[in-house]
């Protein structure tokens, strides 16, 4: 879409906002993770300030949750790395989770309930499936089955031979099986987190700025028909490449988290931060080569987060500064 010109990329985002609460094409995660953040009632302000009508909670935080009541905000909301052992074992410690935070709160606008962020060990492996199992049947329980989808949010490496696209395939299909039979029973999309930044600043040799970047270039990649001119295109097409060998090709994706940081790690700059996601802003109102659309996507994060854990650029990929002043300049 770059190549068509400003005008144009901005006439396109301002179609995708004009249809954003029946397509939810770019919501922002909201981390929390910092000692100097703004209070929930700030922070949807910000939101509503600037038309970003999709959020992702990391847990039920209850005066997050009490902030965005009546706000008509769509809210992908994870159950918590701590309750998932409870959700596996026991379907009334699912009903009494869905009771306090769920229903509770009749004002919330419910999209997704994510049961796991990339659990990837065993343990986590052996809990995911059956936690999702009694979430699902304490939503219908609950009379919220035609509203709130139950799913989980998966990393990107749970797919492998992504280059070319089209030879993606899943790492563990008795792992990925199960749960995509699940999705597809209950017409759930798979959440999942894809990161160019971290593809990029693994094997620069190999893959471009301009490409992982959505800046116009000279790098293009043709797949069987379909041209790639940027990184974060290629590697969704090869989730569904792996949802089409996995036999679901009717399970939708849903980007649960894509970002880029703006300080303190190989080609984390504000101005990259800031190609990368405006250009993805400006990209997911079209889909990608393989699945036209709008493709619904929740940028990574709001906010630095001070108490981040990992390498230090983990605290950089807010959009906005704890002060609420932008990182850089963003246009939604």
């Amino acid at each position: 879409m770059a190549k068509q010109g400003v005008d144009v990329a901005v006439a396109l985002v301002l179609v995708a906002f004009a249809a954003f609460p029946s397509v939810h094409s770019i919501g922002v995660c909201n981390g929390v993770l910092g000692n100097d953040l703004p209070a929930p009632s700030d922070v949807v302000k910000l939101y509503q300030s600037k038309g970003i009508n999709a959020m992702r909670i990391y847990e039920p935080e209850g005066n997050v949750l009490k902030a965005l009541s009546g706000t008509g905000i769509a809210v992908l909301m994870d159950v918590g790395k701590g309750s998932l052992p409870s959700l596996a074992s026991s379907s009334s410690a699912a009903a009494a989770w869905v009771k306090a935070n769920v229903s509770s709160f009749p004002g919330v606008s419910f999209r997704y309930i994510a049961v796991g962020n990339e659990a990837i060990d065993s343990a986590g492996q052996k809990t995911i499936l059956p936690a999702m199992r009694n979430v699902q049947r304490a939503i219908m329980a609950a009379g919220l089955g035609g509203s709130v989808k139950v799913s989980t949010s998966v990393r990107f490496d749970v797919v492998t031979n992504t280059f070319p696209p089209s030879n993606g395939v899943f790492t563990d299909q008795s792992f990925m099986g199960p749960i995509l039979e699940f999705l597809a029973s209950t017409g759930a999309p798979l959440l999942v987190n894809v990161y160019p930044y971290f593809a990029y600043e693994k094997d620069p040799q190999n893959i471009q700025l301009n490409f992982a970047t959505f800046v116009p270039g000279s790098t293009t990649v043709n797949d069987k028909g379909l041209t790639y001119t940027n990184l974060f295109d290629a590697m969704v097409d090869s989730i569904y490449a792996a949802l089409e060998k996995a036999g679901r090709p009717g399970v939708k994706g849903v980007i649960s988290e894509s970002g880029w940081p703006s300080d303190e790690g190989f080609g984390a700059t504000a101005q990259n931060a800031r190609a990368y996601n405006q250009g993805l802003i400006n990209h997911v109102g079209n889909g990608t080569p393989k699945r036209p659309g709008p493709l619904e996507t929740y940028i990574f994060a709001m906010f630095n987060e001070n108490k981040k854990d990992g390498e230090k650029s983990e605290k950089h990929f807010g959009l906005f500064n704890p002060d609420m002043s932008p990182a850089y300049s963003i246009t939604f």
